[in-house]
């Protein structure tokens, strides 16, 4: 049955329209990196689902190894069996392995390198020319995920955009001035997370 993401996923597609039947962005070329991020800070990046992980444990082979995060979240390694990762960041998840590794390794050294980003999707609907999902190799702001998506359409609100944000407890709408960004400068440009939906009206 539909969880709440998606019904609310559902809702907003309704409302514009829909999303075409293909997925566009798969091929689409690396987004710049952004330049300014003054409006909402950068934080490390937190791990999710389908990034592939190298965990090292130092002077340990056995327990060294490359983990694939699970549509669930977690990840599977020895000794600890399944482990949360998701929406940690990699500090984070080695502080929780060396606390782990240590009922068994004298003072383990582990680190945690995100090999490969799979999980930073966001969804661009409503009037630009290729409305879609998008499965980003880099993070991203407002501006280059329109980009991706070709553009704004012609009769485009530029200074109603929002981004819809699920915080782990409800939707946060955040709004969007195109037109603000261009002539004022990019301090509003922020980055995206993933599972953002962007809404162009």
């Amino acid at each position: 049955m539909p969880n709440k993401h998606t019904w609310f996923a559902l809702a907003v597609v309704a409302t514009l329209g829909g999303l075409p039947d293909t997925v566009h962005g798969q091929n689409a070329p690396r987004p710049p990196a952004p330049q300014n991020l003054s409006a909402f800070p950068l934080a490390e990046y937190r791990i999710g689902p389908e990034d592939v992980l190298d965990i090292s444990v130092w002077k340990n082979e056995e327990l060294t190894r490359s983990v694939v995060v699970r549509p669930d979240g977690r990840i599977s390694v020895p000794l600890l069996n399944d482990i949360q990762a998701a929406n940690m960041t990699p500090m984070e998840l080695r502080d929780l392995l060396e606390r782990g590794y240590a009922r068994y390794v004298n003072e383990p050294e582990v680190s945690v390198i995100v090999k490969e980003i799979h999980s930073l999707k966001v969804s661009v609907v409503g009037m630009v020319r290729l409305p879609g999902r998008y499965e980003l190799r880099s993070q991203a702001t407002i501006l280059d995920a329109l980009a991706l998506a070709g553009g704004l359409a012609e009769f485009a609100k530029r200074d109603q955009i929002a981004i819809f944000r699920f915080d782990g407890q409800r939707w946060l709408r955040l709004g969007f001035d195109y037109s603000n960004v261009l002539t004022r400068g990019a301090d509003e440009n922020f980055v995206l997370r993933a599972g953002d939906i962007v809404v162009v009206p």
